[in-house]
């Protein structure tokens, strides 16, 4: 692909996001994405064949964003509870995030699509989230930051903590100290302190 079809197709998932944010999944049309975009329908053909297609392609992008922030965290040679703390706070900005959420759009496609777990996007990324958290979570108890007898388990509990709470701000509302409270109970249970 060229650099102005790189472009064209980024700039056609950012603001397919927009849409898929404020509609969820199963409302937003192809027309719907092209009104958006202000292309021709034949110009979005040209990049995706269908809705599924492009949220796919907005999941891809949203995923990728949230990698890079762990991968930056971990990289700043913070300590692992800093960078555990600093992961945190990314993901609360996230679940408290009002407009142009994506949770519901994405159970939506969840639901409507039947994936199975081999060809589910969002469980790959779960684990391979899970599997970066167990790698900083078991840095830390090296470096006796924390504590925790099994680094996987508590990756995979602190994201479906997350997870929960990214529902449950959809659904009912959440405040920020809710959220808090959550991030301090996650470390305390790797024996730290959030002051």
């Amino acid at each position: 692909m060229g650099d102005r079809t790189i472009q064209k197709r980024k700039y056609i998932v950012e603001k397919a996001r927009s849409v898929f944010g404020k509609n969820g999944y199963r409302a937003v049309t192809m027309k719907d994405i092209v009104d958006m975009c202000e292309i021709s329908r034949g110009g979005l053909y040209l990049y995706f064949a269908s809705t599924k297609e492009v949220f796919e392609a907005v999941l891809e992008a949203e995923h990728a964003r949230s990698a890079s922030v762990l991968q930056a965290v971990m990289a700043k040679g913070a300590t692992p509870g800093e960078q555990l703390l600093l992961y945190l706070d990314e993901q609360k900005k996230t679940i408290l995030k009002k407009k142009e959420n994506l949770t519901a759009a994405t159970y939506e496609y969840l639901f409507e699509n039947n994936l199975s777990a081999k060809n589910n996007p969002v469980k790959k990324w779960f684990d391979e989230d899970a599997a970066l958290l167990a790698r900083l979570i078991t840095e830390g108890v090296e470096q006796e930051w924390m504590d925790c007898e099994n680094a996987a388990e508590a990756a995979r509990n602190i994201l479906y903590t997350l997870e929960g709470l990214k529902v449950s701000a959809r659904a009912t509302g959440v405040t920020a100290e809710r959220v808090d409270r959550e991030i301090e109970y996650i470390m305390g249970t790797l024996g730290m302190v959030v002051k």
